[in-house]
């Protein structure tokens, strides 16, 4: 019985230090949770920081780029203002100058008005003197031409038609001047009346089917240089389609251009660039042109080297030939001098058929 309460008291006192074993290892493994519990705050606290951080890259990144934004609009507006400013200021200068220019016009009508019935001067004879000096019209170049020529310099000048057309009258000359004959006196200062007598006359409007027909069958000539080409599909574009559209004159000068070029690959080439304008067509045909002589050239300068060097082995070859047919006609010469053989004839000395004795070359026996 003793034994067995000793055997129960060791039994309770190994229960004892199990249980302090655990309370130790409990408190280790709560030490442990805590020191985690704690290390994971700390964590938590970096995180915070560096969200925190982050987000206040993040603001001062949007508030450069809004601030980069204000300043180009704020630069935008500025040009904005100035184009506004800069373009009220034209509009005004305009303005002001028109008005300058309707203040003239209503002072002169004013003082025509208020001029006396018994003033004998005509206000077309009081304009000022011409600026640039007027052009003379024969009836060998160009109508057309010349009526340009004339509006522009009676444009700068400021001619009224009273003006023009006594300018006009005064630059005629030789048949140009016979078509006044023509003309009525009552009309030889309406403007119109003269300008239709001289289209009439040397207008190119009835003209204008030839100039296309001629520009369909252009061809450059021996010897004419493109520009030249160019020039002349140009004066007679001008003649032909005057009243077409720029950009359609353009387009047909540079088809009728390339129609007109002499060279087969030129032509070609430029073709296949389709240029619409003439300009253009031109610059790169004369390109073209440049490439294709320099190419020649350079094939034409090693066509030299290789055919000096034919030429030597030509030389070579013939003078073999020639040594070859000088031995032919030395054997041919030896052939005849020696006597000729009869295949019938028998030789007496050597017994041999196709000599005779006296020309055996067999020695005499000794």
């Amino acid at each position: 019985m003793k034994a067995v309460q000793e055997e129960m008291k060791a039994g309770q006192e190994e229960m004892k230090a199990g249980q302090e074993e655990m309370r130790v290892a409990q408190s280790r493994l709560e030490q442990k949770m805590e020191a985690g519990q704690e290390e994971m705050r700390s964590g938590q606290g970096r995180m915070e920081k560096g969200q925190e951080e982050m987000k206040g890259l993040i603001d001062e990144v949007k508030g450069e780029v809004q601030r980069k934004i204000d300043e180009v609009e704020e630069k935008v507006q500025m040009k904005v203002e100035d184009v506004k400013t800069e373009v009220k200021g034209k509009i005004e200068e305009v303005e002001h100058k028109v008005q300058g220019k309707i203040g003239e016009i209503e002072r002169r009508l004013s003082e025509l008005e208020d001029r006396p019935f018994s003033f004998s001067a005509s206000p077309e004879f009081m304009h000022p003197r011409p600026t640039i000096k007027s052009l003379t019209f024969d009836g060998q170049t160009s109508w057309t031409v010349f009526k340009t020529q004339f509006n522009v310099v009676s444009s700068t000048n400021g001619w009224t038609d009273f003006v023009k057309a006594s300018q006009l009258v005064a630059s005629l000359r030789g048949s140009a001047a016979e078509v006044l004959q023509g003309i009525p006196a009552d009309k030889l200062t309406d403007l119109t009346t003269i300008e239709k007598a001289l289209e009439f006359r040397f207008g190119d409007r009835h003209l204008t089917q030839f100039y296309r027909t001629e520009l369909k069958t252009r061809k450059q000539k021996p010897g004419e240089s493109l520009q030249d080409l160019a020039a002349d599909v140009e004066r007679l574009m001008s003649l032909a389609y005057a009243e077409c559209p720029q950009d359609v004159r353009d387009s047909l000068a540079a088809q009728y251009f390339v129609d007109a070029i002499r060279d087969e690959e030129t032509q070609l080439s430029t073709r296949l660039m389709d240029f619409t304008d003439l300009k253009s067509a031109l610059a790169y045909s004369m390109k073209f042109e440049s490439a294709k002589t320099t190419s020649k050239i350079s094939i034409h300068a090693r066509s030299m080297e290789t055919d000096d060097d034919t030429w030597k082995e030509r030389d070579d070859k013939f003078e073999s030939l020639l040594k070859a047919l000088e031995k032919l006609v030395e054997s041919l010469a030896a052939e005849q001098n020696a006597p000729r053989r009869n295949p019938n004839l028998t030789c007496w000395k050597c017994f041999k058929k196709g000599h005779v004795q006296r020309a055996c070359q067999v020695n005499d026996f000794i």
